[in-house]
Protein backbone atom coordinates (compact mmCIF):
# COMPACT_ATOMS: atom_id res chain seq x y z
CA UNK A 1 0.00 0.00 0.00
CA UNK A 2 1.49 3.35 -0.86
CA UNK A 3 2.19 5.80 1.63
CA UNK A 4 -0.55 8.72 2.85
CA UNK A 5 0.15 11.88 1.68
CA UNK A 6 -0.52 14.69 4.43
CA UNK A 7 -1.28 18.18 3.88
CA UNK A 8 1.44 19.92 6.38
CA UNK A 9 -1.26 22.96 6.82
CA UNK A 10 -4.24 20.83 8.39
CA UNK A 11 -1.70 19.39 11.19
CA UNK A 12 -1.91 21.27 14.23
CA UNK A 13 1.27 22.81 15.16
CA UNK A 14 2.29 20.83 18.15
CA UNK A 15 1.98 17.75 15.06
CA UNK A 16 3.77 19.53 12.51
CA UNK A 17 7.05 20.68 14.81
CA UNK A 18 6.56 17.03 16.03
CA UNK A 19 6.89 15.79 12.69
CA UNK A 20 9.91 18.36 11.47
CA UNK A 21 12.05 18.37 14.84
CA UNK A 22 11.79 14.18 14.67
CA UNK A 23 12.88 14.43 10.59
CA UNK A 24 15.43 16.78 11.32
CA UNK A 25 17.17 14.74 14.18
CA UNK A 26 17.18 11.47 12.53
CA UNK A 27 20.80 9.77 11.85
CA UNK A 28 21.99 10.67 7.86
CA UNK A 29 20.30 14.15 8.19
CA UNK A 30 23.92 16.25 8.54
CA UNK A 31 23.86 19.16 6.68
CA UNK A 32 27.67 19.24 6.08
CA UNK A 33 30.63 20.92 7.22
CA UNK A 34 29.20 23.86 9.46
CA UNK A 35 26.86 23.33 12.29
CA UNK A 36 23.27 23.96 11.90
CA UNK A 37 20.94 24.63 15.03
CA UNK A 38 17.88 22.30 15.07
CA UNK A 39 15.73 25.76 15.09
CA UNK A 40 17.13 26.74 11.97
CA UNK A 41 16.75 23.07 10.41
CA UNK A 42 13.09 23.25 11.42
CA UNK A 43 12.68 26.67 9.64
CA UNK A 44 13.96 25.34 6.81
CA UNK A 45 11.69 22.29 6.42
CA UNK A 46 9.07 24.27 7.60
CA UNK A 47 9.63 27.01 4.27
CA UNK A 48 10.03 23.67 2.24
CA UNK A 49 6.96 22.67 2.89
CA UNK A 50 5.42 25.75 2.79
CA UNK A 51 6.89 26.56 -1.09
CA UNK A 52 5.77 22.77 -2.15
CA UNK A 53 9.44 21.69 -2.18
CA UNK A 54 8.61 19.17 0.20
CA UNK A 55 5.63 17.17 1.87
CA UNK A 56 4.55 14.82 4.16
CA UNK A 57 3.92 11.09 4.39
CA UNK A 58 2.64 8.90 6.79
CA UNK A 59 3.42 5.04 5.84
CA UNK A 60 0.38 2.68 7.52
CA UNK A 61 2.29 -0.76 7.97
CA UNK A 62 5.08 1.39 9.90
CA UNK A 63 3.12 3.66 11.78
CA UNK A 64 5.48 6.64 11.44
CA UNK A 65 5.21 9.99 9.53
CA UNK A 66 8.58 11.07 6.88
CA UNK A 67 9.22 14.07 5.04
CA UNK A 68 10.07 13.30 1.34
CA UNK A 69 11.58 16.14 -1.56
CA UNK A 70 9.36 16.98 -3.80
CA UNK A 71 9.74 15.90 -7.51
Amino acid sequence: MPDLKIPWDELSEDALMGIIEEFVTREGTEYGDSEISLEVKCQQVRQQLRDDEAFITFDEELQTCSISPAN
